[in-house]
């Protein structure tokens, strides 16, 4: 069973915040890609030619989720189509919205998301790619389990791309802490603050009510001094 102490990650359509998929279980791992564009000068009389900058490219997130109905349904019921509980949602936010005008074309575009993970972790982008994969099914075939690789790619241009170690600062200059193993409150609190004491403000920031058990790969906000 999915732990819900943690903080969950949720995918939300910026076009209608009141539709969003909230993770069942945060992703182990995210990556990011960027690249820039270069173009080679005409300069024949060179072994190497001058590099020109052309401009940068979006960055790109990408993560593999897990969904699965199975493992969450009550003793004695039937567990539900994975699709209509979780995944359908988010291929959704694949899909043209007539309602939505793309200034150059005027024509429906998919919405535009973003990817929260706590209060300090967001990715503004647009999905441009989901790859489905079930795994476990009923014995009438109906899917109970299905992983996702998906990728994100970048709508808003921001100086610090988003928080990836625990110096990094968040939305309102608060900082983020990934758990290693081994971890503790008092660890975290003492490499933060010096002082291994003021675990409590992390504590309540994250909603955590079993402060003895963090779990390897939780994201917490870490609060201003």
């Amino acid at each position: 069973m999915p732990d819900t102490s943690l903080v969950k990650a949720k995918i939300i359509n910026l076009d209608n915040p009141s539709q969003e998929v909230e993770c069942l279980f945060n992703p182990k791992e995210y990556t990011f890609t960027k690249q820039n564009s270069w173009s080679r000068g005409e300069t024949p009389s060179t072994n190497v030619p001058q590099l020109e900058f052309s401009g940068g490219q979006p960055a790109t997130l990408s993560m593999h989720l897990l969904f699965d109905t199975y493992t969450s349904a009550r003793p004695g019921s039937k567990p539900k189509d994975v699709r209509k509980v979780y995944t359908d949602k988010l291929w959704s936010f694949m899909m043209i919205d007539p309602d939505l005008k793309d200034p150059k074309s005027t024509r429906g575009r998919p919405p535009k998301v973003r990817f929260q993970w706590g209060a300090s972790w967001s990715f503004k982008a647009v999905i441009t790619n989901i790859t489905q994969k079930f795994t476990l099914f009923l014995v009438d075939g109906t899917p109970v389990r299905a992983e996702l690789d998906v990728t994100f790619q970048q709508i808003e241009d921001t100086a610090n791309l988003q928080p990836q170690n625990p110096t990094s600062g968040g939305i309102g200059g608060e900082r983020v802490w990934r758990v290693r193993e081994g971890d503790t409150l008092a660890w975290i609190a003492y490499k933060s603050y010096g002082d291994a004491t003021r675990w409590r403000p992390i504590a309540e920031a994250n909603g955590l009510e079993r402060v003895r058990e963090l779990t390897p790969g939780a994201v917490l906000v870490i609060p201003n001094e």
